[in-house]
């Protein structure tokens, strides 16, 4: 059922016209984005942020690396299907090996022996492939513990949680609530040396950087990178 939905939003999104480019990206919910990136910042602080804060003071960086590693390498599959999706066939069957390799030889994915051996990693998913295909963003959206988006963003979010290896393989609930959490735990973590970039009216901030590096992924690069000149 939850897949049909998908499949239909999908098809709305199809409708919405061509690809818009970052800056003429509309915010007619300006006033329930807001209210939602509130209501997000107030869960963040007072549960996510202080248990991310104390997981990487007391996990040494090399076990926090070999997590990112592993929930990375987990969910790539995504990114091979990704590049297929959009006629990129030399580079997924690239990333096919990548994935190999360091599900082989990089035990489950802890550690990246493909990326020495040249195989490059990169980011591809649905909303990204829905980019590429010339469906329109749509207005922008933060949605409710997740945050900023797009329509077109939000419909490639669930296309991911849907297509992730993790939800077919991990047959255990508790393990698979637990893997889950703890992934997103990371990657909070991943996100705490970057909160004093944050400048200014930190929703139009956001907004702004999702906009930019989403344009900047869809064009595989071929704008400016926004972050280019930063240091993170």
């Amino acid at each position: 059922m939850k897949f049909s939905l998908w499949l239909l939003l999908t098809g709305l999104l199809c409708l919405l016209g061509p690809h818009l480019s970052a800056e003429d990206v509309s915010d007619p919910w300006e006033g329930m984005n807001r209210k939602v990136y509130a209501f997000n910042t107030k869960a963040d602080n007072l549960l996510l942020k202080p248990v991310a804060k104390a997981y990487k003071k007391v996990l040494p960086s090399p076990i926090q690396v070999g997590i990112s590693n592993f929930f990375s390498n987990f969910g790539y599959p995504i990114v091979v299907v990704n590049q297929f999706l959009q006629g990129k066939g030399k580079k997924g069957l690239a990333d096919t090996g990548r994935f190999l390799v360091n599900t082989t030889l990089g035990i489950g994915g802890l550690f990246d022996p493909a990326t020495g051996m040249g195989l490059t990693e990169h980011n591809e998913s649905f909303s990204q492939t829905f980019g590429r295909w010339g469906i329109a963003s749509g207005p922008y959206l933060v949605l409710p513990f997740w945050g900023a988006s797009t329509v077109r963003g939000g419909a490639g979010a669930l296309g991911d949680v849907f297509a992730h290896p993790m939800r077919y393989i991990v047959t255990s609930d508790p393990l698979l609530y637990g893997l889950t959490g703890t992934n997103l735990l990371n990657k909070r973590a991943e996100l705490l040396d970057l909160e004093s970039f944050l400048l200014g009216d930190k929703y139009i901030f956001l907004k702004d950087a999702y906009l930019q590096r989403e344009e900047f992924l869809i064009n595989d690069g071929e704008v400016d990178d926004p972050f280019a000149d930063d240091d993170f």
